[in-house]
Parts: C-alpha cells; structure tokens; sequence
C-alpha cells in the first residue's frame, strides 16, 4: 500500500497534466507565416541589449540587419559594460552591411540603484529609440531571426490583434547533457505557462519568451514601461504579465528564430536554471519543499517503482509506476520533436526532473548566499 499510493497519486497527477492542462505539451503555438499582411506597415525600433557578445553579434546582428521588412526598421544595440569589445564589433557589422544605416549602437550609462542590468539596457534602448513608430521588437543578443521573422510577427500581431506577440526561440542544445537538458527546460516551461492559457484572453496565464518580443508601444506605455520591471530578474514573464493586464497576448515556439550560445555541458543549463529558479518561487522556502516534494512524486517515484519492482514485488506499484511513467514520456514527444531527437529519450524525462529539483535546490543555495540571482559576473540587484 505504502509503494502503490504515491504511484496512484503520480499517475492522476499525470492525467491531469496531459488532459486537464491547457494541452501545454502539444507544442502547436506556432506562427504559419500565412497571417494577412496589414494595409500599412508599422514602423519598428528592435532593441538588443549585449553584454559581452562580441563573439556573436556578427550572426546574430546580421540576420536583424538582413530583416526583409517593408516598413521602416530602426536598431538600437546597448552596450551592458562590456569588457570584449561588443560596440566596437556591432559598428564594424553595421559599416560592413548594406542595411548599416538601420543600426545605432549606445552604451549603457551608470545603472541606477534598484534596476537589474538587463532591464537598465533595454530602458537605454527605449530612450535612444523613443519616437514615433508603432512597436518594439525586444530581442537576446544571442539570437539568429530568419529573414522574414519581423514580418511574420507584425502580421501576426495585427490579424490577431495581440498587444504582444512573443516566441520562444529553439535554443542550442549541443550534444551531451545539452540534448536532453535543453528540450526539458523548453518542455518545463510550458508545463509552467501552458501556452494555449497565455493566448487565451479569458485565461489569468501570462508570460513571454524574451528572445523575441514584439509589444506594441502603446501597450508598453499603459504597462508603465520598463521601468516598471526594473527589478525583475525573470523580465520576459514578468512583461507578458504586465501587458497582459490591458490587452491579449501571444506567445509560441519558432524553429525559425534560434539562438546560437552554444551549450557546452551540464553546467550551462544549470547555470540557466539556478540563476532565477528560486526567484520563481518567489523566494519561499515553503514553495520551494512544495516544489521538490511535487517533482519527486512526478519524476522519483514512477520510475522507482518499476527498476526497484524485482525488489519490493508490489503489482500495483508497478503498474502504476509504469503507466505514470509511459504518460509523462508520451507527453515529452512532441518537444523531443521539436529538437529533432528520438522518441525513446522520452524515457529520460524523470532524469531532467530530478536534475532540474537539485538545480532549484541550488538556486536557493545560492540566492542566500549572493542575496539574489547571479548572471553574467554580477548579483543581487546587478543581475543581467
């Protein structure tokens, strides 16, 4: 009885998540490219805030620069305190493009006291590029667009008649720990954020994948701007929020748009993961056992009742075990899809949530020891 009921429990559990949860495992938030094409089309300021991103900026600013946009586009690149030289690459981009003159590179200033350092570049960008255009386009440094990606999400915005349109980008997930790690943070979030409850109007749910924002200007004014996330560490959900308050939203996967920081090991994602996960939980220590305890009953106890089942001999744990296990696998497909691998490394999906647990657990190790998220060399309040 003791091995049966939290298999029993982990398998309603599973039930509900692939039945009852907004359908968030389905990966079909995708924009189709067939969306109408406006009357007019809006002009554009991309803001992309780089901090130490020398090394990719000419990939990553080429493919905005190569925007085939009909409307007029503007890009203000912000220099965050950089130590490698990121101005001086993205002008020698610029000079060499034929698109160049889209381009205006600042560099941040001091960074008041209570901002965030990402959010104080995105604030730079907003200033330099302040005038009189219909949206922003808020993207990651890191990232590569496909030639048509502003013009597919500018007719999104407009046939949907979203305030926001947001996509997250496929990211780089390399071979190694990376190719089972990088689908499970993807996966993970959506399971978080069920994306059909973010598109939903009706629906509470809100977030955005800051890789690729397109938010109407207006919208971001009624929102109170970026100042009014000038702490916040996890900036894109935080965004989504905001705007979602006074108008719909949406937000999806893309294989078009990707980003190109490659993933190198273990220690990556987990760097990912540690640097915010804690301040997801709001810093609660109560929210954080209630987290590692759910994740145990998901991930730890199906599996380990059907290896150990030779062991503890119990049928019904063990079938039960299997079929929470089969379900959570069969839920994990369509992401492995998305990253092009194998339907059988579904069967490593309890392996990404235990690992993700200790990657929780470790954020809130470090938060009380840094006082607040790191990134990027900096802590607490400086966080990038």
């Amino acid at each position: 009885m003791s091995l049966a009921l939290p298999c029993a429990l982990a398998f309603a559990a599973w039930l509900y998540l692939a039945f009852g949860h907004g359908r968030f495992w389905l990966c079909d938030q995708r924009l189709d490219g067939r969306a109408p094409a406006p009357a007019s089309w809006p002009a554009v300021v991309a803001v992309v805030p780089a901090r130490d991103e020398a090394a990719l900026l000419p990939a990553t600013l080429g493919s905005l620069l190569d925007q085939d946009y009909p409307g007029a586009l503007r890009i203000v690149l912000v220099d965050d305190e950089s130590s490698d030289g990121t101005a001086e690459v993205a002008e020698r981009v610029a000079q060499a493009h034929p698109h160049g003159a889209r381009l205006t590179v600042v560099r941040a200033p001091p960074r008041p006291p209570g901002w965030v350092g990402k959010m104080w570049a995105v604030e730079t960008g907003t200033r330099a590029g302040a005038g009189d255009h219909a949206f922003w386009l808020l993207t990651d440094a890191d990232v590569v667009h496909g030639p048509d990606s502003l013009r597919r999400l500018v007719s999104a915005a407009g046939a949907m008649q979203r305030d926001l349109v947001s996509q997250m980008v496929l990211l780089h997930a390399g071979p190694g720990w990376g190719a089972l790690l990088v689908p499970a943070f993807v996966y993970f979030f959506q399971q978080l954020y069920p994306f059909p409850r973010v598109n939903d109007p009706r629906a509470r749910t809100a977030a955005a994948a800051g890789g690729c924002v397109l938010v109407r200007r207006e919208a971001l004014a009624r929102a109170g701007g970026i100042a009014a996330l000038r702490g916040e560490v996890i900036d894109d959900c935080a965004l989504g929020r905001a705007v979602k308050r006074g108008g719909p939203i949406w937000l999806g996967l893309s294989t078009s748009e990707r980003s190109v920081r490659p993933c190198t090991g273990i220690a990556d994602v987990w760097n990912m993961v540690a640097r915010s996960a804690y301040t997801q939980l709001a810093c609660s220590p109560r929210r954080l056992a209630g987290t590692i305890a759910g994740l145990a009953l998901l991930y730890l106890a199906p599996p380990l009742a059907v290896l150990l089942w030779p062991w503890h001999g119990d049928a019904a744990a063990g079938a039960l075990g299997a079929a929470a296990w089969a379900l959570s696998a069969a839920t994990f497909v369509p992401t492995l899809a998305l990253y092009g691998r194998p339907a059988a490394a579904a069967l490593g999906l309890p392996l990404a949530g235990i690992l993700y647990a200790a990657m929780t657990i470790d954020s809130a190790r470090r938060h009380r020891r840094a006082r607040g998220a790191t990134w990027k060399g900096r802590s607490g309040a400086g966080a990038h």
